[in-house]
């Protein structure tokens, strides 16, 4: 078995990568470039292909597939980068992984405190050296109705740190799960719109989610309703949001995570003239926190990334279950 990594970073992922590799007795191969036309001849002679949240549309799978790849595995719990139908109707077979759900769920809250503590306003006058109180009056958690709109591995870990702050907490999923249902109480997402102070999203990249945060949804909303976003940037309408910001009906957006990130996040990009305006309209307001999709990065969530990618290419190639296959 010999298996290519694409996006693979030199300073975190190789050392867990080749130590995987050599535990289990896997060739390697591996750059730090995202996988492209002009470099999919790189895993020519390897069997699989790692990769990252690159787009993997058909023609790129079709020179993969010309090149003999066999399995495609990407590090994030996240598939929707990959056209996965394409990708089996020629034959490779697709997996992501699973990581530790501590490290997003407490991004997650971090963002709900500082956005209650008025962070970003305080770091930012700060600099300038305003030391005055005004416009800096936090609010307590304890006083905030939550809503946490997906239940999985992610948001129900959310709902078990949350309740040490002895928050009211309102959870939304179409399959409900005895673990959060001890701290929350499930209720419809109109409920939750309507009723919560802060709103937090932990549902896949999937179709039938594609916005289903919009400008009907953020007009049920509280007036001042905190957004935290650190799942997928589409399942928010972006146009939307700023709408809801510059009306007032959005008192704060923490986002890890935006609608057109890709060719953005994860690279340096200093110094270049970035194609994007809602960034640019989105970083211009005092009450939005952006972060480069890094809810993720912990020791723990990397290493797991790395082996449980490894491991899953190795379970399909020997006939084995991989729990994280795509079907």
């Amino acid at each position: 078995m010999k298996i290519f990594a694409f996006s693979l970073r030199p300073y975190d992922e190789q050392g867990y990568f080749e130590e995987v590799c050599k535990r289990m007795g896997i060739e390697y191969g591996f750059t730090a470039e995202y996988p492209s036309s002009e470099n999919a001849h790189l895993a020519k002679g390897y069997d699989a292909i790692s990769i990252l949240t690159n787009t993997m549309d058909p023609a790129l799978l079709d020179k993969f597939a010309s090149y003999g790849i066999r399995f495609i595995s990407t590090r994030t719990i996240g598939y929707d980068h990959i056209d996965n139908a394409y990708a089996h109707s020629i034959g490779i077979r697709t997996a992501s992984i699973s990581y530790d759900p501590t490290g997003v769920a407490d991004y997650s809250i971090m963002m709900m405190l500082m956005g209650l503590r008025r962070i970003c306003t305080i770091i930012e006058r700060g600099a300038i050296q305003d030391y005055s109180l005004k416009g800096k009056l936090g609010r307590h958690i304890q006083d905030c109705t939550v809503g946490i709109i997906g239940t999985g591995r992610i948001g129900t870990k959310v709902i078990e740190h949350l309740s040490g702050f002895g928050c009211r907490m309102l959870c939304y999923d179409i399959k409900q799960n005895e673990a959060a249902a001890k701290y929350a109480e499930y209720a419809d997402l109109d409920t939750i719109y309507k009723t919560c102070d802060i709103i937090s999203l932990h549902v896949p990249g999937l179709e039938e989610n594609y916005h289903m945060i919009g400008e009907k949804q953020i007009g049920m909303m509280k007036d001042g309703v905190m957004i935290i976003n650190c799942a997928r940037g589409m399942l928010i309408d972006t146009q939307a949001m700023i709408a809801g910001i510059r009306s007032g009906k959005i008192g704060f957006a923490g986002l890890d995570t935006i609608e057109n990130e890709a060719g953005l996040y994860y690279l340096d990009r200093k110094g270049d003239i970035l194609d994007n305006t809602d960034m640019a309209v989105l970083n211009s307001f005092p009450n939005v926190l952006l972060t480069s999709h890094m809810a993720f990065y912990t020791d723990v969530a990397v290493r797991e990334m790395v082996e449980h990618c490894v491991e899953g290419i190795v379970q399909m190639d020997r006939g084995e279950n991989n729990p994280f296959e795509i079907h």
